[in-house]
């Protein structure tokens, strides 16, 4: 009998994935039967987009390989190019690594990349949080990994029931919850801000004294709607700047479309006097943005987060669009389109409201564990096959 450790490697290649998997991570690398590989690429390593790679070494983490395969524009086209620099890349790490099942976190266009990659190298493929549903290309990639993956995380039983229906093989799905709830779970216990986030972390705007309550906003392109993203945010800040209540704010992510928006922020804090009430970040590393979202009044944009951990926090939350369209959602949620009126008026409603009890649509809090565990069991057949 062998002694020898799995090896699971996980590549890290946008902020969001990092939160996605931060505890099964901690679970892995504790794990005695495993062993952790990490990669970390894509916008993860670029400072425009809050450069993760900082919290993930912060966090005593160690990186296996650093990977630069995003090509600079948020276009449609640069989204591709990205994900096919991202094979190149991946697949000489993958051959240097000899991963024994490698991960893919979530449904954004890099990961793709590592799905395909792991896919042609014949590497088992453990994929979280497929079987949902939402807008954007996302939609169509998290199923897209599905079928390619080998072992199955996703995060509720519904989800894990779409997955089934796909045709992938029963035993090997498993509903463990989703890691960013563990994460949300273990903060909830010391939630107090008790530091200058201002001070500490810069931005951009003016300062004001959030323990009196703010406003979060996280809103990113919709990539089916590129294009349309000067328009969308725009709607929203318009809505902001009537309420002037404080409002704390990030920058996009890097999907195409995302200098769009950018710029449309840009654009509007030049033409407007709005720093008394609205301050920007590039990024924030994952267990500060979970406290500002657990002591906000409200959380607004298009963010998954919203409705995932928004939901066990019972924050009150305003979802703008179709980025989020049919991702399943607690009773803190109000949906509404891309107008000024409806954004403000659904605010409103949500200032009054307040708390909503917790959720537990996402899990219980020991997803990263769960996935860990499993994986130091599982042996997948690489080839895959259709169960009907």
């Amino acid at each position: 009998m062998s002694n020898k450790k799995k090896r699971i490697c996980v590549p890290i290649v946008n902020r969001a994935n990092y939160s996605s998997i931060k505890t099964a991570l901690f679970a892995i690398r504790d794990h005695e039967d495993l062993e952790l590989k990490l990669i970390v690429g894509a916008s993860a390593l670029l400072p425009r987009f809050g450069r993760a790679y900082n919290f993930i070494i912060q966090d005593g983490f160690s990186v296996e390989e650093e990977l630069y395969m995003t090509v600079e524009g948020e276009t449609p086209v640069t989204m591709a190019k990205s994900a096919g620099l991202g094979i190149i890349e991946l697949a000489t790490s993958f051959q240097n690594l000899k991963p024994d099942t490698v991960i893919a976190v979530g449904d954004r266009f890099e990961v793709m990349a590592i799905a395909v990659t792991a896919a042609f190298m014949n590497i088992p493929i453990a994929h979280t949080m497929g079987g949902e549903v939402s807008g954007t290309i996302d939609e169509s990639i998290r199923h897209a990994i599905t079928k390619l993956a080998h072992i199955h995380f996703p995060a509720n039983e519904l989800a894990a029931q779409r997955i089934i229906k796909l045709g992938e093989n029963p035993e090997m799905v498993f509903n463990v919850g989703c890691p960013r709830v563990d994460m949300v779970l273990d903060i909830m216990k010391k939630p107090k801000i008790d530091f200058d986030i201002f001070e500490r972390y810069k931005g951009v705007g003016g300062s004001f004294d959030i323990s009196k309550g703010f406003i979060l906003v996280s809103q990113h392109p919709v990539t089916t709607e590129y294009g349309q993203g000067r328009t969308q945010v725009k709607n929203t800040l318009l809505a902001l700047q009537e309420l002037e209540y404080p409002t704390l704010m990030l920058w996009p992510n890097v999907d195409a479309g995302s200098e769009d928006i950018s710029k449309e922020i840009r654009t509007f804090r030049e033409k407007n006097d709005v720093d008394h009430f609205l301050h920007l970040f590039t990024n924030l590393p994952p267990d500060i943005y979970t406290k500002l979202m657990i002591n906000c009044d409200c959380i607004v944009g298009n963010s998954s987060s919203s409705i995932r951990e928004g939901a066990i926090m019972g924050t009150p939350a305003v979802n703008i669009g179709t980025r989020q369209a049919g991702r399943a959602r607690g009773k803190n949620v109000i949906d509404v389109r891309y107008d000024k009126d409806e954004i403000k008026d659904a605010i409103k409603r949500q200032l009054d409201h307040g708390r909503y009890e917790p959720d537990h649509i996402y899990g219980d809090g020991k997803a990263g564990e769960r996935i860990a565990d499993i994986l130091s069991k599982v042996e997948p057949e690489i080839q895959k096959r259709l169960f009907f």
